[in-house]
């Protein structure tokens, strides 16, 4: 954070005297007015519903420009980091800084599939959920639990006890997330494997079974892998915001990370994906690609209460740039699976088509965003929707964790406690219960 030697004046019409506040300078994007004192010296504090006017923390893990459809890790284009290295590689980017060389890679990639297993209490602990219970609320109490089976990274005064907790969450929540699934389908639970790559084992994981031998499918494989690094981090979000509050009490950091997975299950964060799956299966039970133009027409009249999902993006007002590397990934994967004909994937391909180019859409630039063609992929993997939330907390797992890990290395860092506008009633006095 660059101080510059220019100075905000804040003046009041009340009679408050006016006062400087400093100005920062980041590398790229917006400068930022420091408004710690304001309090102190006017006795008044700023009104950001939904803090989107506020800046929580400096960083430098990721950076995205809106207006240019721009997201960087570390300085790395979205583009470059997921046409050319591998989940575990932007991993070690996001955590460390800089990207490894060859030896880095091969140490931390052995690093983290050699902790894939979790403790075998874990799974006593699984049965204690109804079948039929989502898998988010499996996974929000299996992370949050591993702080009773991991004691030996809970002190997060010391970096290495830190560093283990990191490695164990990237590692595990693969085996996690697989568990919750395999419960929730009534299979047994398939341990990992270490000698396949992160993603092929996590594959395995999820669909092996004990009858018969699970062969890798590389194009797949690649096709999730691109998956998970392109929801890697997303700079100060709901999930990771919630981190980072939870974190600066001081709490362990399964417990921090609990809490972003149960941010993320909220519909209009991480279920996204999953919201658009659901919306294009009830397009195709109300007659599908012949009754499309129905659907765009209540699309557009604003009196309907329709909504089209998975396509614009609250900070994108351009476009999406995952959006452009998980539409290829997303042809690959349905050209692979001879899937090009099925009636839902038509569908999508159908609207994607009229969303490009029908000029209600075009001018609102709602184009189709990374939830889209995500969800689309997963389907096609055999992933159930209700598990889409759960594969995207994976995958975010990393950016979380390295948000934490800065936030408590920063020397600046308190405990969160956003201040409120009070509007209730003034004090009163309690009456009698006969006089109420």
């Amino acid at each position: 954070m660059n101080a510059t030697n220019e100075k905000a004046t804040l003046s009041f019409s009340d009679g408050t005297p006016a006062i400087e506040l400093p100005i920062y300078k980041g590398v790229v994007g917006p400068d930022v007015i420091d408004i710690r004192k304001l309090y102190g010296q006017t006795g008044k504090f700023t009104y950001d519903p939904g803090f989107m006017s506020t800046a929580s923390c400096n960083s430098k893990i990721t950076y995205i420009d809106g207006d240019k459809g721009e997201l960087l890790y570390r300085g790395y284009q979205i583009q470059d980091l997921a046409t050319n290295c591998d989940f575990l590689e932007s991993c070690y980017l996001l955590l460390k800084g800089e990207l490894p060389n060859a030896t880095q890679k091969k140490e931390f990639d052995d690093l983290v599939m050699h902790h894939t297993m979790v403790h075998e209490q874990m799974q006593f602990f699984l049965r204690g959920f109804r079948r039929d219970a989502h898998p988010m609320a499996v996974l929000t109490g299996l992370v949050g639990g591993m702080a009773a089976f991991y004691h030996d990274g809970l002190d997060i005064n010391d970096a290495h006890q830190r560093e283990v907790s990191q490695i164990r969450l990237i590692a595990k929540m693969p085996t996690l997330v697989a568990m919750a699934y395999k419960y929730s389908v009534g299979q047994p639970m398939i341990y990992p494997k270490n000698n396949l790559s992160y993603t092929a084992n996590f594959m395995q994981m999820m669909f092996a079974t004990p009858c018969e031998e699970y062969k890798v499918n590389e194009v797949l494989v690649r096709a999730l892998d691109r998956i998970f690094i392109l929801h890697a981090d997303h700079e100060q979000n709901a999930s990771t915001s919630t981190v980072r509050l939870a974190g600066s009490s001081g709490t362990n950091p399964f417990a921090a990370i609990a809490a972003g997975v149960a941010c993320l299950w909220g519909p209009a964060h991480g279920g996204a994906n999953e919201a658009c799956l659901q919306m294009l299966e009830e397009i195709q039970a109300n007659g599908g690609v012949e009754k499309i133009d129905d659907f765009i027409a209540k699309v557009k009249d604003k009196n309907s209460g329709v909504r089209l999902m998975g396509f614009g993006h609250r900070v994108y007002k351009n476009f999406d740039p995952r959006a452009k590397l998980m539409r290829e990934t997303c042809y690959e994967v349905l050209k692979e699976l001879g899937l090009e004909n099925d009636p839902l994937f038509k569908l999508a391909m159908t609207l994607e088509k009229i969303a490009l180019e029908d000029e209600y859409f075009v001018s609102r630039k709602l184009y189709p965003n990374v939830d889209f063609y995500s969800g689309i992929v997963q389907r096609a993997l055999g992933i159930p929707t209700e598990m889409f939330t759960c594969i995207f907390a994976l995958a975010r797992t990393v950016g979380w964790i390295s948000q934490w890990e800065e936030m408590i290395t920063d020397s600046e860092y308190k405990i969160g406690r956003p201040r409120q506008l009070f509007v209730g009633s003034p004090t009163r006095t309690v009456q009698p219960i006969a006089k109420r």
